[in-house]
């Protein structure tokens, strides 16, 4: 047998999954529960000017999605072509581990320049983080089967998930917690805001340390290259060129994949302004205290996590697309209602429900285009995937900005990000699920 279609050993699978588990520190530490709301609300609080703190986030996180669209893109095709897919990953990842550190030096009582700085800091995050995302998504099919896929990837999700409810309780309880000059278990002066910047220091060492598995236990990819594509013979604009190529080719051969990648970019950027966007929200508009933003982050992800775990298993007996279009639904339907309603058991109840099927729709995405990616074009397509993704990340954060800014209220920004999922979902129902045969015939080819 191949050694491209050997199954992948539970330790591998375990190994893959422990990325997920340790990314939740940048993504729910840094990105939705903890920095981002202690620079809009405590760092930024006072600031003057035409735009609110969290305006300014929306714009800096835009920037950084238009800087992945210019170069995210080559960056995956590259580390796939050229056999270097853990390398990359490994290079990535520990860039946003230092960059996640530096928020350390973001102090409270000196705004100015350290509100910039951590908005700098943050998009640079952002950016270094989805390169990474390029080779681990692209990963997914060396750890996974045409019969295991869903179960594979929700479990990813799941442990995300998890990961993110044991750093978010480490963070509230020893931290954040409690009143007063000193806070959490350890009692950490608040002054400078040092409690949640240690935080910060925290989530970088969490990452650095979980990050290791995956690393050590799933190998390098092959190249794959066609000849005169060698890194070492092809610049970067050049890289550009070959990109367009496969693009031209892969429509000619199946548009839908194409189709696929355009609407699951746009809904995915939705999600992850679900999450960037969700804990500011629930301080500015639905009243909740900074600190009982992590325990709703907790039981967020508890939600998720248990979502994307059922998911993954009904995936693989209905099909990804079932999934992805009834999460979706489930979650326009939420955030309408959010749209009216106050207070904070409302968005309580029906946060947590919306939560319920993110983890289920990112997913299920996942598995789909395990199943629809052209036999031996596997590493480039999940390069795509997360590629195309962020090439258009600045739409959800664009539209939060231009809701709030528009019509004077934080509250606005939940129809904004309701745009983005609703044409994500309207141009993923025309795309048809591949079939089981066409799944195999994926893998097979891909020896």
């Amino acid at each position: 047998m191949s050694p491209d279609l050997r199954p992948a050993t539970r330790g591998q699978v375990f190994s893959w999954a422990m990325w997920d588990w340790g990314s939740a520190a940048f993504n729910a530490v840094i990105v939705t529960f903890v920095f981002s709301v202690y620079l809009t609300d405590s760092v930024g609080a006072d600031l003057d000017g035409p735009f609110s703190a969290a305006t300014w986030l929306s714009i800096s996180i835009a920037l950084a999605g238009l800087v992945i669209a210019l170069t995210a893109p080559v960056m995956g095709q590259r580390a796939d072509r050229g056999g270097r897919r853990r390398r990359s990953l490994a290079i990535w990842t520990y860039l946003t581990v230092a960059l996640t550190a530096l928020m350390f030096l973001v102090d409270s009582d000196a705004p100015y320049p350290w509100f910039f700085v951590g908005l700098l800091l943050l998009a640079l995050g952002s950016i270094t983080f989805e390169f990474a995302e390029v080779s681990y998504f692209a990963m997914l099919r060396q750890v996974s089967t045409p019969a295991t896929v869903g179960r594979v990837s929700g479990f990813g999700w799941a442990m995300g998930y998890f990961g993110g409810i044991f750093l978010l309780l480490a963070a509230f309880l020893g931290f954040i917690s409690g009143d007063g000059d000193e806070r959490g278990l350890l009692g950490i002066s608040t002054e400078g805001g040092l409690n949640v910047r240690l935080v910060c220091l925290v989530a970088a060492v969490w990452f650095a340390v979980f990050a290791l598995p995956v690393l050590r236990s799933v190998p390098e990819n092959r190249p794959r290259g066609k000849k005169g594509d060698d890194d070492d013979e092809v610049g970067f604009v050049e890289s550009y060129r070959i990109l367009w190529r496969d693009l031209k080719a892969l429509w000619r051969r199946d548009p839908r994949t194409v189709k696929f990648l355009v609407a699951s970019a746009i809904f995915r950027d939705g999600l992850a302004g679900v999450f960037t966007f969700g804990a500011i929200l629930a301080v500015t508009v639905y009243g909740l205290a900074p600190g009982d933003v992590l325990i709703f982050g907790v039981a967020a992800n508890v939600v998720a996590a248990l979502g994307a775990a059922v998911a993954g298993v009904v995936d693989d007996l209905v099909g990804p697309k079932a999934v992805i279009i009834g999460s979706l639904a489930a979650m326009l339907g939420t955030m309408t209602v959010l749209l009216f309603v106050d207070g904070t058991a409302m968005f309580w109840l029906f946060g947590l429900l919306m939560c319920l099927f993110v983890g289920p729709a990112q997913s299920a995405s996942r598995s789909f285009l395990a199943r629809l990616a052209p036999p031996g074009s596997d590493g480039q397509m999940f390069g795509l995937y997360a590629t195309t993704g962020r090439a258009i990340s600045f739409l959800a954060p664009a539209l939060f900005g231009l809701f709030t800014w528009g019509f004077g209220t934080d509250r606005a920004g939940i129809a904004g990000i309701a745009l983005v999922l609703l044409v994500g979902l309207l141009l993923l129902l025309p795309v048809k699920t591949p079939t089981r045969s066409e799944a195999s015939g994926t893998w097979a080819g891909a020896a």
